[in-house]
């Protein structure tokens, strides 16, 4: 079934993921789009009922208001204007609607159908991926992680073996990671998978570059690399898969709103991409990834895996890489998922790490001065990854996290728990 869907419009508001939630919660889909697309572009978005221009703070980029193309007014369907004076429509609001006024406009003056579930949307995108690889094939980088592995279970429903799943171990992945994706995914679930192992190549790469964005975008080109090696030894490699979601793309930046961060599958791709990207997932909430993983069968154990950066350990030993940080910063990962599955908090949190920073501290070890690094535990819960909470992990379970850390882990003599909410921090250190 056709879905359909209230387009909006980003004229420079902060809320515009808020706005798309609260339509999707009426049962209607909703996608956000740059400001000025396009007559065509919005001709080519299928089941248009009505469109929002949300304005806000940002509205004026380069000393000019941001306006849409003139035309757009007459694309035939109701329009919405909230924070936006300059909006030729029928119908103005100064904030965002309450749910009695969504209501109305979605329903009674857009005409639209809540027709928005997870069964649906896999059905849409089945068909989309379908209409646009035909008989390709798809190249895939399946890190185990839940946004992975739904794309892959997606494509798998989509187009079979026609899927070429590739694990690349990048020596930043967390304790014995890639050994548990080839258990799961070639032995039980018999993906069509390869293993590469690049640690050294990858490392080789990083080593001395201590910028964060620098960093991300080294690992995401690495990674293209990768794959187009691994897709020149095969035949009819023509798409690369991925998991890209909502919360990677807004917080890469838009046309009225800043970077916050890189992501490695949309800030970190090289101008000479050799493949057409498919992201089927690239509209969707992190809850309704792991709703959408739900729907297609994958166990629970699986979406609700620890969610983990692309970049993996390499945005968590911050700065410039080093094998003695980037082990220390496995080895406490590891404690802390160890310690957390021990209390019943690794299904209450939402996620959990340790970072090392690139810096050393005075402390005393076997009755001797020491010049270490610290572990900092982080632990938040969010629903969708645009704003997070802090855990308040009960002081005895920290106790005890520390005291293995501070026995079991090389070169660590602090361990630190950050109680930093999103915002003003976002999730990640890097």
């Amino acid at each position: 079934m056709k879905q359909d869907m209230i387009v909006i419009l980003d004229l420079g508001s902060t809320k515009n993921t808020d706005l798309a939630r609260q339509i999707r919660n009426l049962g209607v889909y909703s996608e956000i789009h740059p400001h000025d697309i396009t007559l065509e572009e919005l001709k080519h978005l299928q089941n248009v009922k009505g469109i929002v221009l949300n304005g806000g703070e940002n509205r004026v980029v380069n000393g000019a208001p941001v306006d849409v193309h003139p035309e757009l007014y007459q694309f035939g369907c109701p329009v919405l204007a909230i924070d936006h004076p300059a909006a030729r429509c029928e119908k103005k609001l100064d904030t965002l609607p309450d749910e009695d006024a969504l209501k109305e406009f979605v329903f009674d003056i857009c005409q639209a159908k809540a027709n928005w579930n997870m069964k649906n949307f896999i059905a849409d995108q089945i068909e989309q991926i379908r209409r646009q690889v035909g008989d390709g094939k798809v190249l895939l980088a399946l890190s185990g992680g839940v946004d992975s592995s739904v794309v892959a279970a997606l494509l798998i429903r989509a187009i079979g073996k026609q899927l070429v799943c590739v694990h690349v171990n990048h020596g930043l992945m967390r304790k014995n990671e890639s050994e548990s994706v080839i258990e799961v995914f070639q032995n039980q679930l018999c993906a069509n998978l390869i293993y590469v192992d690049a640690t050294d190549r990858f490392l080789g790469k990083l080593e001395g570059v201590a910028d964060p964005e620098q960093k991300r975008k080294i690992i995401g080109g690495e990674f293209i690399r990768v794959f187009e090696e691994e897709a020149r030894k095969l035949e009819g490699i023509d798409f690369l898969g991925q998991g890209t979601i909502y919360p990677d793309i807004i917080e890469s930046g838009t046309k009225t709103a800043q970077t916050v961060k890189s992501h490695h599958n949309v800030g970190g791709l090289p101008e000479d991409l050799k493949f057409d990207l498919v992201e089927p997932l690239k509209q969707l909430f992190k809850d309704e990834v792991r709703a959408c993983g739900l729907e297609l069968g994958l166990p629970s154990s699986m979406v609700y895996r620890q969610p983990f950066p692309g970049p993996g350990l390499g945005v968590r030993c911050l700065g410039a890489i080093t094998r003695e940080r980037l082990n220390a910063v496995r080895e406490s990962d590891a404690i802390l998922r160890e310690e957390f599955e021990r209390a019943g908090l690794d299904h209450k949190v939402w996620q959990y790490f340790t970072v090392v920073p690139d810096f050393k501290s005075v402390g005393v070890k076997n009755h001797a001065r020491c010049f270490d690094y610290m572990v900092i535990l982080r632990a938040i819960n969010t629903t969708d990854a645009m704003s997070a909470t802090i855990e308040r992990v009960d002081w005895d379970v920290l106790q005890r996290i520390t005291d293995r850390i501070l026995t079991e882990v090389e070169h660590v003599n602090r361990v630190c728990y950050d109680m930093s909410p999103k915002p003003p921090a976002t999730i990640e250190f890097e």
